[in-house]
C-alpha cells in the first residue's frame, strides 16, 4: 500500500520554519522531527513547536517502524556531554516556552542516558523556571534506578509510547516489551502521583479495533493521563509496510472510547504524533485540574 489518501496534505516549510532550521544545523542540535521524518516538521516550526533529540543520531534497537539510523556496536555511538548545554541555549535563543525532548534508545549506557534526560531538564527550568518540559523516554530496560534520576530532575510530564498493540509488539519492536512498558508508566505514577504522564500508539500496522482497546484498557490501568492516536506511515520501502490507512470516522470513535476509558486527552487523527500539540495538550489538561 503506497498511494496516501487525499487528506495527506503538508504544509509547505515558510521562511522562518527554514530559518528555525538554519539555527537548529548551527547549534548542532538534533530533532526527531527530523530524524523521524516526520510529516508536520512545517506546520510544527511555523507554529514555533519542536521535539529536540538526545543521546546521537545512532539507536541500539532494530524497530521496524522507525526511520531513525541504527547501530548494532559500540563502535558507531557516541555520547555528547555538551548537548543538554546546547539544547538550553537553543530553547534560549528560540524563546520557546514549552520544550518536548525525546531520545534515540541506548542500551549500551548504564543508566539508558537517564543522566542526560536530567541534566538537559534542569539547564533548560535554569534558563527559565516557568519554562515547561514534556520528555518521551525510552523504556531504559526497566531500571527503577534510571527512572528516578529523570524524575528527580522534575520534568512537567512523561511520555512512553507503547507504539502498538500486544500482538505485534514483538515483531515491531522486537527488543522491548509490551508489558514492560506499561510497567514504567506505572512506576511513574507510583513515584510522582501528580505527574502527567502520556504514551502513543501507531495504527493501521494490521491491528484489529479490539485490540487498539485493549491496548488503551491496558494504559488507563497503568495510570496514563493523555493518548495520542496516529497514522502509521512507512519511511521507506525496507521498513514495516502500512496493511491499512484508518478512516477519519475511526479516529473519532476511538477518541470517544478513549474519554469514556478516563483518559484526560485524547488526540486522534491521522497525522498525530506523540509530541503534535503538545503544549496545548499539556495546558488543556492542567486548567483542567486546577
Amino acid at each position: 500500500m503506497t498511494r496516501l489518501p487525499g487528506w495527506f496534505r503538508q504544509e509547505i516549510p515558510e521562511a522562518e520554519a527554514l530559518s528555525w532550521a538554519k539555527i537548529l544545523s548551527q547549534t548542532r542540535v538534533r530533532t526527531v522531527c527530523t530524524a523521524a521524518r516526520c510529516p508536520n516538521l512545517g506546520y510544527c516550526f511555523k507554529r514555533r513547536k519542536i521535539t529536540f533529540m538526545l543521546l546521537g543520531n545512532t539507536c541500539t534497537r532494530n524497530c521496524s517502524f522507525c526511520a531513525v539510523g541504527k547501530g548494532e556496536n559500540k563502535s558507531s555511538l557516541n555520547l555528547d556531554l555538551d548537548e543538554p548545554q546546547r539544547i538550553a541555549e537553543t530553547t534560549k535563543k528560540l524563546g520557546l516556552s514549552y520544550v518536548v525532548v525525546t531520545s534515540v534508545t541506548r542500551d549500551d549506557l548504564d543508566d539508558g542516558g537517564a543522566a542526560i534526560f536530567a541534566r538537559t531538564v534542569e539547564l533548560v527550568h535554569g534558563i527559565n523556571s516557568t519554562i515547561k518540559i514534556e520528555v518521551l523516554i525510552p523504556d531504559f530496560a526497566g531500571k527503577i534506578s534510571s527512572l528516578k534520576i529523570l524524575l528527580d530532575a522534575a520534568p512537567d510530564l512523561v511520555a512512553h509510547n507503547l507504539e502498538t498493540v500486544r500482538r505485534l509488539c514483538r515483531e515491531l519492536r522486537p527488543q522491548a516489551d509490551y508489558r514492560l512498558s506499561l510497567d514504567l508508566l506505572k512506576r511513574i505514577k507510583e513515584f510522582r502521583p501528580g505527574l502527567l504522564t502520556k504514551s502513543s500508539l501507531m495504527l493501521g500496522l494490521g491491528e484489529t479495533e479490539r485490540e487498539v482497546v485493549t491496548a488503551m484498557e491496558d494504559l488507563r490501568e497503568s495510570r496514563c493521563d493523555i493518548l495520542a492516536l496516529g497514522q502509521y506511515l512507512s519511511p521507506s520501502a525496507v521498513h514495516y509496510p502500512v496493511k491499512e490507512f484508518i478512516a477519519a470516522e475511526q479516529f473519532v470513535t476511538y477518541a470517544g472510547i478513549g474519554l469514556a476509558l478516563g483518559f484526560k486527552r485524547v488526540l486522534a487523527g491521522p497525522l498525530v504524533r506523540s509530541s503534535y500539540q503538545a503544549e496545548e495538550v499539556f495546558r488543556e489538561v492542567v486548567s483542567c485540574t486546577i
